[in-house]
């Protein structure tokens, strides 16, 4: 992985912790969680205060997610609102800390100025044993503390300050009023600086989780859509009138529920010719054939001329696996017709002309859904699905890992809300 990290494709974008009372303020919030303080000098974090340093230190990537559940986190600055999550069992803990961050704003810039702000991301199991654990889980709380007690004495000096509005004699009470002193001293001006976060429990809607090998979850009003292993413990096994189970081995129920659930743009001419997409997806599948063909191979001087040699030279092999020319014929019928009739289309290629529908809340986790039907588009596979992408990276040759990371750096890396724009039609 080290040629990830080099070259920002691993932990990226991470916030650098090297100031001594942030530090220290780190080591309160992990000792609070029973953990090692870090001797280390710098370190960095992700949004959630997740460290890569920090946790090669412990030994333990999982110091801030125990058990995969009730994620835990650390906030020593509102900068971390702008960072990616790089280590999560749950899809969504990027987007739950981010509205936590946002709607609670005030109340974050004010808090670590003086402290640091920790706790979990509560729900209402603690442990996942099958799917139904998770599906029990509707909305997130978040439990936060701080380690100075500072959201504690904000709280007790609001009741007495309260308490000397609303009681007449209050103000001769001189123990209380050098209590509202001492108080102030910590908190300030809480009339100004909203020290209590305002909003503390969010929804808990669609997602991927790591448990049982990777589960989706989707949810439609009348209707919640599991798309797992059949294997996972709990399939099928409990509400089918308000759970859908499907396998994610089977190509063409999982089509056809995207579809009907409008989560996917089919093929037409209006997207599929301005976007480049079916070449892409070509490029992609060439790419990996060269790949099973010549696992060795420096490609690091290949050229569009080079792949066009290699494509004619390699025809049987080409025709026998069949993406390539599909994917030319696709291009050819929207170009007459304006679409492609996907009835006639076998259900493993029919992911390799779609979609997700941009505007559609679940696009991301769809796109996602669709990456691992398309394996051979890494760099899908990258913007999308990170871990996919990590697992299939590890069984590379040293020669297409360097090929996969050149590739990303010249194309995704170099500009990725307008690669993004093009392929997917995400506008960030």
């Amino acid at each position: 992985m080290n040629l990830l990290r080099d070259s920002d494709l691993i932990y990226g974008r991470l916030l650098t912790i090297d100031e001594p009372h942030l530090i220290e303020r780190y080591n309160k919030a992990l000792k609070a969680f029973g953990l090692a303080p870090t001797d280390l000098q710098a370190f960095e974090i992700d949004r959630s205060g997740f460290s890569p340093q920090i946790a090669e230190e412990l030994g333990d990537p999982l110091y801030l997610d125990p058990g995969a559940i009730n994620r835990r986190f650390i906030i020593l600055t509102p900068a971390q609102g702008d960072l990616p999550v790089v280590h999560t069992a749950f899809s969504n803990t990027s987007q739950l800390l981010y509205e936590f961050m946002s709607r609670n704003q005030r109340a974050i810039n004010a808090l670590t100025i003086k402290d640091v702000i920790y706790g979990e991301i509560e729900d209402s199991v603690s442990r996942v044993e099958d799917i139904e654990d998770l599906l029990s889980i509707n909305q997130v709380e978040f439990r936060v503390l701080s380690a100075e007690d500072v959201l504690g004495k904000a709280a007790e000096l609001g009741k007495l300050v309260d308490r000397l509005k609303l009681e007449p004699n209050a103000w001769r009470d001189d123990a209380m009023l050098e209590r509202m002193v001492e108080l102030a001293k910590v908190c300030g001006d809480i009339r100004e600086n909203a020290l209590v976060p305002d909003q503390v429990i969010f929804r808990h809607n669609a997602y991927w989780t790591s448990h049982f090998g990777g589960l989706y979850v989707f949810v439609d009003p009348d209707m919640t859509t599991v798309i797992s292993d059949p294997s996972a413990p709990g399939f099928r096994r409990s509400r089918p009138w308000q759970v859908s189970y499907l396998s994610i081995l089977d190509a063409e129920k999982v089509f056809v529920f995207l579809a009907s659930t409008g989560r996917i743009e089919l093929p037409r001419a209006s997207w599929i010719e301005q976007s480049g997409y079916l070449e892409h997806r070509a490029e992609m599948a060439v790419r990996d054939l060269i790949r099973k063909q010549e696992p060795t191979r420096d490609l690091g001087t290949v050229d569009k001329v080079w792949m066009q040699t290699w494509i004619h030279g390699h025809a049987a092999e080409i025709n026998r696996d069949g993406t390539f020319p599909f994917l030319n014929a696709a291009k050819r019928e929207i170009a007459q017709l304006g679409q492609l009739k996907l009835e006639e289309v076998k259900p493993e290629n029919r992911f390799l002309v779609v979609r997700a529908k941009p505007d559609h809340p679940d696009a991301w986790l769809t796109n996602r859904l669709i990456s691992d039907f398309v394996p051979s588009d890494f760099l899908s596979r990258y913007v999308f699905n990170k871990d996919g992408f990590y697992k299939d990276y590890e069984q590379l040759t040293p020669q297409w890992r360097s090929h996969v990371v050149e590739t990303l750096k010249s194309t995704y890396l170099k500009d990725k809300a307008a690669f993004r724009a093009r392929l997917y039609g995400l506008v960030d």
